[in-house]
């Protein structure tokens, strides 16, 4: 009896390498490349089922700074990316449209913010309107009741 060979091609897409560690290592490896979220999700779980698991895992999270890393990532990135876009490239030409662009987009940006203000400005004084003729009605509504003659 034979066996049949397979051929395995371990270098496609859906084949997954082998992490190398401990038990503790890969599972903190996985919630890692999930983010907080998942990190907060199984301190949660481990709170519901065995609160010392819950509490242990709090206590890394808390000793690693994972609990308070994350969004300050980000926005460092974006800074510096946004440095990176100010940064002269070498070539005039590209430079001069780039710089024409930006003072067009912030043109823009402010008129649209004129623009929301004006918008936020106007619903304020038409909601401020409304209640003050809603407060004359009430007042002459009022008035109306209390000079109406009563049945003594």
């Amino acid at each position: 009896m034979t066996t049949s060979s397979t051929n395995i091609d371990y270098s496609a897409p859906y084949a997954r390498p082998v992490r190398e560690g401990n038990w503790f290592q890969r599972s903190e490896a996985w919630l890692d490349e999930r983010g907080k979220g998942a990190w907060i999700a199984a301190m949660v779980l481990g709170f519901i089922f065995v609160w010392p698991i819950g509490l242990a895992l709090l206590a890394y999270m808390i000793w690693s700074k994972r609990m308070f890393t994350g969004n300050c990532a980000s926005k460092r990135s974006r800074h510096t990316s946004m440095r990176a876009a100010m940064r002269p490239s070498g070539n005039t030409a590209f430079d001069a449209y780039k710089a024409d662009t930006l003072r067009r987009l912030e043109d823009e940006q402010h008129n649209f913010e004129e623009f929301l203000k004006r918008l936020r400005e106007a619903k304020d004084k038409a909601e401020f309107d409304e209640f003050m003729e809603e407060r004359a009605a009430r007042t002459v509504n009022e008035d109306d009741a209390e000079d109406a003659p009563s049945d003594k």
